[in-house]
C-alpha cells in the first residue's frame, strides 16, 4: 500500500522551485549556422522560432546573427524553453522570455566603462614589438600609424631609437575588456622629428589635428596602398629589366600581393581609365593645383573616365598587366607636367580649422598636449581615469 503524503504549502513551493530551475546553454555561432539549425540542435521547434521572430521588431534582430556572435538559451528543469539572450552590441542585450505561454522581449542597456590610459615606447626592433612591450594591441598600433601616415612612412622610415607616446581608451563591460577605444592624443618621434596629434570634433566629426590646429590628414596619401616593400625607386637613369636598356623610372614600384586595393592618393577626377600593352590596366587622376597621379599594371580597374573620386577610395587592384616584370603597383606623381619622386615630393598641407573654431581647439588641446609631454618614454602603461555610462533598461 502506497502512502499518500498530505499536500502542504512548503512541498508545493519546493516542487514549483524545482520546476522553474534554469539551465543555460550558450551557442557560439559558426559559419553556415542559421537560427533554424540552432533550434534543431537544441530540440526546439520551428514553430517556436517562428513565434519568437514575429513578436515585434526587436525580436527580428535575431535574424541578423552572424558567425562569431553568441546566443544563450535558458531551459526549465523539465527541458522546456524559458528565455533567450543575444548581445546586439557591446552595450545592448536582447532578452526573449516565455511566461505562461506568452512571449515577450526586453532590451537591456548595459553599463560600459572607459578607462583612459597612457603608453609609451622606444623602438629597438619593430614598432609592433615596441608597442607589445608597452601593452598595446596590434589594432591600436594600426590606429597610431594611421594618424601619422601622412607624415611618416611606417614601412620605410622607422628607425631604431624612434619613440611614441599616447593617451588612449580601453572599453570594459562588467570588468571584462571588450576592445580598444580611440586615441585621445599621441606623439611620434621619427628620425629626430616629433609629430603630435589631438583628437577633436569640430562639429563635422572626429579628426586629428596638430598643436596649431591643422588637420593631420593631408591632401594626398604618401603611398596609395598597403605595400610589402619598394621593388624599384624613382630613378631617372634606371636600367629597365624587361626592355634591357636605360629608361627613366619616373615613379615608384610598390610590391604587394595580387588583388591588394589601391587607393586614390587625393580627391580628383579620373582623366584616363584604360588598357594598353605597356601600362596594362591603368588609371590617371587629375587633382587641383596642377597635380596628376598615375597608377599602372592593375589586375582590375574600379573606376571610369570622368568619375570623381575621394582620397582613400579604391580605384583598382594590384596586378601585373602590361609590361610588368612581376606583381606590383607603379605609381607616379606629376606636378605641373614634371615627374616628382612620390616619396620625397612636398605634399600640399591640409587646411587648418576655421578661425571661429581654432580658439576652442587650442584651449581643449593645451592640457592634452601637456599631459602627453609628461609621459615618460618607457614601456609602462598607467591608468588615468575611469568614466562610467549609467545603465538603463528598455522593455517591450
Amino acid at each position: 500500500m502506497q502512502l499518500q503524503l498530505p499536500s502542504s504549502p512548503l512541498l508545493n513551493l519546493l516542487a514549483e522551485t524545482k520546476h522553474n530551475e534554469i539551465d543555460w546553454k550558450q551557442v557560439n555561432i559558426k559559419k553556415g549556422q542559421t537560427l533554424s539549425s540552432i533550434f534543431d540542435d537544441l530540440n526546439l521547434s520551428q514553430s517556436l522560432l517562428y513565434k519568437i521572430i514575429h513578436i515585434n521588431k526587436d525580436a527580428k534582430l535575431l535574424t541578423k546573427i552572424y558567425p562569431g556572435a553568441s546566443l544563450a538559451f535558458a531551459f526549465k528543469a523539465d527541458g522546456s524553453f524559458s528565455q533567450l539572450k543575444y548581445n546586439i552590441s557591446e552595450s545592448q542585450q536582447l532578452y526573449i522570455r516565455q511566461t505562461d505561454k506568452q512571449l515577450s522581449t526586453e532590451i537591456k542597456i548595459l553599463a560600459t566603462e572607459t578607462q583612459v590610459q597612457t603608453a609609451s615606447g622606444i623602438i629597438t626592433g619593430s614598432l609592433f614589438n615596441a608597442a607589445k612591450k608597452s601593452g598595446l594591441s596590434d589594432a591600436m598600433v594600426m590606429k597610431l600609424a594611421s594618424i601619422f601616415a601622412w607624415d611618416i612612412d611606417f614601412i620605410l622610415d622607422i628607425r631604431q631609437g624612434d619613440s611614441f607616446s599616447l593617451i588612449y581608451e580601453k572599453i570594459y563591460r562588467d570588468g571584462e575588456f571588450l576592445h580598444d577605444g580611440r586615441i585621445i592624443a599621441a606623439s611620434f618621434t621619427n628620425q629626430g622629428e616629433t609629430y603630435k596629434a589631438v583628437a577633436y570634433d569640430d562639429g563635422n566629426g572626429l579628426s586629428y589635428y596638430n598643436p596649431e590646429g591643422r588637420n593631420m590628414k593631408k591632401a594626398f596619401l604618401r603611398a596609395p596602398l598597403n605595400f610589402s616593400y619598394i621593388s624599384s625607386n624613382f630613378n631617372p637613369k634606371r636600367f629597365h629589366p624587361v626592355l634591357k636598356r636605360v629608361k627613366a623610372h619616373r615613379g615608384i614600384d610598390y610590391k604587394a600581393p595580387k588583388g591588394t586595393p589601391v587607393f586614390a592618393a587625393g580627391d580628383g577626377v579620373v582623366i584616363r581609365a584604360a588598357y594598353n600593352k605597356y601600362n596594362g590596366n591603368h588609371v590617371f587622376i587629375k587633382h587641383p593645383n596642377g597635380i596628376v597621379t598615375k597608377y599602372l599594371h592593375f589586375s582590375k580597374r574600379n573606376v571610369k573616365k570622368g568619375q570623381r573620386v575621394r582620397q582613400g577610395q579604391t580605384i583598382g587592384l594590384v596586378g601585373a598587366t602590361g609590361l610588368a616584370s612581376g606583381v606590383h603597383l607603379h605609381y607616379e606623381f606629376v606636378l605641373n607636367g614634371v615627374h616628382r619622386n612620390p616619396r620625397t615630393v612636398k605634399l600640399p598641407k591640409a587646411s587648418p580649422l576655421a578661425k571661429s573654431k581654432i580658439k576652442n581647439y587650442l584651449a581643449y588641446a593645451a592640457p592634452m598636449l601637456s599631459q602627453l609631454d609628461s609621459i615618460q618614454v618607457n614601456t609602462s602603461t598607467q591608468m588615468l581615469a575611469i568614466k562610467s555610462q549609467k545603465s538603463s533598461k528598455k522593455g517591450s
